[in-house]
């Protein structure tokens, strides 16, 4: 008669799966639970706290091999599902209702590529299971519409709030629904932060994970007034190699630090250019400029992009890289920047704030 197969030796094998996101095992990151044996059958579960589409049957037959390792295990059932809860924000703000995690794309100045880092970045997080939303905040100059192929204003069921419109998955809300193309913002700073404001808190977001919020560039006041008042979870900042481009983001990463926002990480655009005609790979801006910056702040880089004229073309057109090229390498960059920037916001501590019970103190 063979021996019981015992939950040590099970968990031993299981060890063994380690998560590519996160470098960690399951069962020591307490994501394995309900580990259940029936003679020589195995069940188990396990919990990701970050959008993972396209890796989940991966996982779940590397886990099922690993416990079929174990002597006397005949049957295994495992069941890998995904969990996505707020995280903590700044300190004196609130999470918004039906919204879980907001995520701040930013730059040191314009011209370096964020809003189309965003938009893809948002278009990535859809495609791995999320339930995504996008704010432009650029409301000078306004691009999300454009890129996400939408036009015509949002509706309003009760007179009080917007309905946002939705492009490739993605729930949007933007300036540029909202006036003529071709008329200029001509709107000091405190009607900006109001008009923005508004767009988060009344817009009806429909129980979102992530809101990503395509900031405006630089650190004006706009951008730091922003940043003190949205409650956010994490922000991704963007810049070129070169070295004008790292001294704006330097000052991006202080404002945010200053206001208590956590930085995800570094996302290098216009990295390399690969000539279409004759292959060559130059790097036309400049190389290892935000590596340096990464060491000098001890934070990551996240991702580096091509400039690539496909990126430009395909944002133009209303489908950005991930939805027009979804097997291209550059989508691929764009998916595994993603995943970062969700298991880091997974690695933050949880917001108990919408379950912790309102204290009343009344005369008896």
């Amino acid at each position: 008669m063979p021996d019981p197969i015992t939950d040590t030796a099970l968990l031993e094998q299981l060890k063994t799966v380690i998560d590519p996101n996160t470098g960690k095992d399951f069962v020591s990151t307490r994501q394995l639970r309900n580990l259940k044996i029936d003679g020589s059958s195995v069940t188990f579960d396990v919990e990701l706290g970050y959008p993972a589409k396209s890796q989940i049957d991966g996982l779940r037959a590397a886990l099922i091999a690993a416990a079929r390792r174990v002597s006397g295990v005949d049957n295994v059932s495992a069941n890998v599902t995904v969990k996505i809860v707020a995280h903590t924000v700044q300190r004196g703000l609130k999470v918004l209702p039906n919204v879980k995690n907001i995520i701040a794309v930013s730059s040191g100045k314009g011209g370096v590529g964020k809003s189309t880092v965003a938009v893809n970045l948002a278009l990535a997080l859809a495609a791995e299971g999320a339930s995504v939303g996008m704010l432009d905040a650029d409301i000078y100059g306004p691009s999300q519409p454009l890129m996400l192929g939408l036009s015509g204003q949002p509706e309003s069921t009760d007179g009080n709030t917007l309905e946002p419109l939705v492009g490739h998955g993605i729930q949007t809300i933007s300036i540029g629904f909202l006036v003529d193309p071709d008329q200029p913002m001509i709107w000091r700073g405190p009607m900006v932060t109001q008009a923005l404001q508004q767009l988060l808190t009344q817009t009806n977001w429909k129980d979102l994970d992530y809101l990503v919020v395509d900031m405006p560039p630089g650190t004006g006041d706009i951008a730091l007034t922003l940043s003190q008042q949205v409650p956010v979870t994490g922000a991704v900042i963007v810049t070129t190699p070169q070295d004008i481009a790292l001294i704006d983001a330097r000052k991006g990463f202080k404002m945010f630090e200053k206001v208590g926002v956590p930085i995800v990480g570094l996302v290098e655009n216009m990295a390399i250019h690969v000539c279409s005609k004759c292959g060559h790979a130059e790097h036309i801006f400049g190389t290892g400029g935000a590596q340096k910056m990464a060491a000098d702040f001890g934070v990551e880089v996240i991702g580096s992009l091509p400039l690539d004229i496909r990126i430009r073309e395909q944002a133009d057109s209303g489908r950005p890289t991930v939805v027009a090229e979804p097997d291209s390498d550059i989508a691929d960059a764009y998916r595994a920047i993603a995943r970062k920037v969700a298991v880091s916001v997974a690695g933050k501590a949880k917001d108990l704030s919408l379950k912790m019970p309102a204290i009343k103190v009344q005369n008896t």
